[in-house]
């Protein structure tokens, strides 16, 4: 037969600059393009043996790549079904290409997409190629070896060669700017990456070994892949070890997993794999660990749409051949099997889990602090994870006493109930800082949770919103008898001027602390208490970290962490201090408070006489007056500050007090920690 000249049968001419300068940034996936082809064609003639239409061996079915850097060739050959003359015309030279510009313009970037779109997986060659030849020849009796080639023109050549064995190689002459195909160890790496687990053996030279000082190759095949990865195993077939040690194959680096889950499904998708629970940091959420398979061969790690987001922090394989094999980020967000398979996954690993729940309870807690962060993140991020999770999500409190969130509520509704039905969750977030708000609480038989992971802000969150009258209370965000009112505070007997002086003398003593700022507050909370007490507000404390944590709202994380300084006016000393400095400042306040008073009363009455007018229906002379007054005020203020300010400044009780609940609280340091210790030793 003569050599046959033609044309690629496509409706736009520029197939191979596009494949050239599209596809270019996704170049390497021509190498599983190729071997997946190859791959196909064996298995199909596995299938053809099996129904009985091919009758010859199949001790040869492998794939190999083979590398000749002399001719700068790459070739990828099977022992496949091959092809016919009249087969090359149909699935090499007749391309649907119909739309292709405005296609191609639109995903320029997607490699992926273009291929699947197209079928242009064999036309892949051409990203890394000035050349490429297939010689094949089919396994159907009496059809002659042909070979075909193009130079990456619509132009190409066929002609009948000379091949003794059935299958087909496609030997690609590798370009000056894709030198890197020629080297072993780039396309060892491929190879991995690609075609780790595929079905048929894939062979990438002989095997070497260590002799006479240097690596020699041996006679043995080096199979670069495993013919049957677990997850193509049925699960009883599997031990623990074997889930344990295909977990370090494919991380070899990582610890132990804590469990995993087999998926096997038939109906009404294919779905095959392992998922694993890795330990996970708190503070290093690794995505991209799953990887997903079409047929055992490699498509993707990033598997947004596959599986829920929240399960991004697992590990492991995916493999369905319900999800193609280029795969686009736009099919998989569309796509109704996708959807399916995602909702699956979902279901099967909330089963999992309280499988292992009710199956091994003590198991389960031992694992919790590291699976806590994962389960957590499903409940906020999958209204339908919630609903199963929340049988086997757990509350630890600060015992190590582990809760379902049925068994905490009865643990505490009796006891941490306020006065209008609300049920109070105490909480901390450091044991150790916290650690006299959390005995103070237990000692009015209170139980306290310990929330301290990343995601616990926005899971309290969630739970008072689906938990009836409920609400979480930081230990640290109230004196005792305010976290879970169960009567009408007593109020503390100081009058306002009082409560001004005491206020501007407590205040003047506290050190400056760095983006801190205190708002002292007097209360009667009992002589048996502390005399000082440092709470910060749950509400405004939450909503600034968790508004800090937002993308965009990190302003928040800037602003002042804002405290209250507890004057507990109950306690014998307290009485004492502000009994001293009433006595002491009585004489030089006194005068100064009367005055105050008299000017705020005739300002007063000015504001009172013309709050029905508008401004300028106010006098010069009124409006003068008033001002006038606001000043006087102010100034007798500061005069009154001023001598508050000197006599705190020379009461050492004083300014040992609020130092002692700072440092309850990890918040004396630096100077002043050094000034309280020189202080504390003074004093003894």
């Amino acid at each position: 037969m003569s050599a046959q000249k033609g044309s690629i049968n496509v409706t736009s001419e520029n197939i191979f600059p596009v494949i050239k300068k599209f596809l270019y940034s996704d170049h390497e996936i021509f190498l599983r393009e190729l071997v997946s082809n190859a791959v196909d064609a064996t298995q199909k003639l596995k299938t053809l043996n099996v129904v009985g239409e091919y009758k010859g061996s199949l001790n040869d079915l492998n794939v190999e790549i083979r590398i000749d850097k002399e001719k700068g060739t790459l070739t990828v050959a099977d022992h496949g079904i091959g092809m016919t003359a009249d087969e090359i015309e149909k699935y090499i030279n007749q391309i649907a290409f119909s739309g292709a510009e405005e296609f191609l313009e639109k995903y320029k970037n997607d490699a992926n997409t273009i291929i699947g779109h197209f079928g242009l997986g064999f036309y892949s060659a051409f990203m890394v190629s000035s050349k490429v030849e297939i010689r094949t020849k089919s396994w159907k009796e009496n059809s002659p070896a042909m070979m075909w080639s193009c130079d990456g023109s619509p132009e190409y050549a066929m002609e009948e060669i000379e091949k003794e064995d059935r299958g087909t190689e496609i030997v690609l002459y590798i370009d000056e700017e894709n030198k890197e195909f020629l080297e072993k160890a780039r396309v060892e790496t491929l190879l991995k990456k690609y075609c780790r687990y595929l079905p048929v053996p894939v062979i990438f030279g002989k095997k070497e070994e260590w002799k006479d000082g240097k690596m020699q190759e041996t006679d043995e095949n080096n199979v670069v892949n495993k013919t049957e990865p677990e997850w193509t195993k049925a699960p009883a077939e599997m031990t623990d070890q074997d889930y344990i040690n295909f977990y370090h194959d494919m991380y070899p680096m990582a610890g132990d997993p804590l469990f995993w889950i087999h998926l096997n499904v038939d109906f009404p998708f294919n779905l095959t794999g392992i998922l694993y629970f890795p330990k996970i940091n708190n503070n290093d959420f690794n995505r991209n660990k799953i990887q997903l398979y079409c047929n055992q061969v490699y498509v993707t790690d990033s598997v947004e749409g596959v599986v829920p987001e929240f399960m991004m922090l697992l590990q492991g394989v995916i493999d369905s051949p319900d999800i193609p094999l280029n795969v686009s980020r736009s099919y998989l967000q569309s796509d109704a099997n996708v959807k399916k398979i995602s909702g699956y996954i979902t279901r099967k690993v909330a089963e999992r889990l309280q499988q292992i729940f009710n199956d091994n309870r003590q198991d389960f807690e031992a694992k919790w602090d590291d699976i806590k962060i994962f389960i957590e993140y499903g409940m906020l991020s999958d209204d339908k994870f919630y609903d199963k999770a929340q049988k086997f999500v757990l509350l630890k409190n600060t015992d190590n006493q582990y809760f379902t969130l049925e068994e905490y509520k009865k643990l505490i509704e009796d006891n941490q109930t306020d006065k209008d039905g609300q049920l109070i969750y105490l909480y901390a977030n450091d044991r150790e800082a916290q650690y006299s708000y959390i005995e103070n609480a237990k000692a009015k038989g209170y139980d306290v949770l310990l929330l301290d992971g990343q995601l616990d802000n926005h899971f309290i969150g969630m739970l008072e919103q689906k938990l009836e009258k409920s609400h979480f209370v930081r230990v640290d965000s109230d004196i005792i008898p305010n976290l879970i009112k169960k009567d009408d505070i007593r109020k503390s007997e100081l009058n306002d001027d009082e409560r001004r002086i005491f206020s501007q003398m407590f205040k003047s003593q506290i050190p400056t602390i760095e983006k801190t700022e205190f708002i002292v507050m007097f209360e009667a909370i009992g002589e048996n208490e502390q005399p000082v007490i440092i709470t910060q507000n749950e509400f405004m404390r939450r909503m600034k970290e968790m508004q800090g944590m937002q993308p965009g709202m990190s302003f928040y994380g800037e602003l002042p962490d804002s405290f209250n300084l507890i004057v507990n006016t109950d306690s014998k000393v307290i009485k004492s201090v502000l009994e001293n400095a009433k006595n002491t400042l009585s004489s030089e306040v006194d005068p100064i408070n009367h005055d105050m008073s008299e000017k705020n009363s005739q300002a007063e009455k000015l504001r009172e006489q013309n709050k029905s007018k508008k401004e300028d229906e106010i006098s010069i002379t009124e409006r003068e007056m008033l001002k006038e007054l606001e000043n006087e005020v102010a100034a007798l203020k500061t005069k009154e500050d001023s001598i508050v300010d000197k006599y705190a400044a020379s009461e050492p009780k004083l300014r040992q007090l609020i130092d002692l609940s700072l440092l309850a609280n990890n918040m004396l340091k630096g100077e002043a920690l050094n000034n309280f210790i020189k202080r504390s030793t003074s004093m003894l």
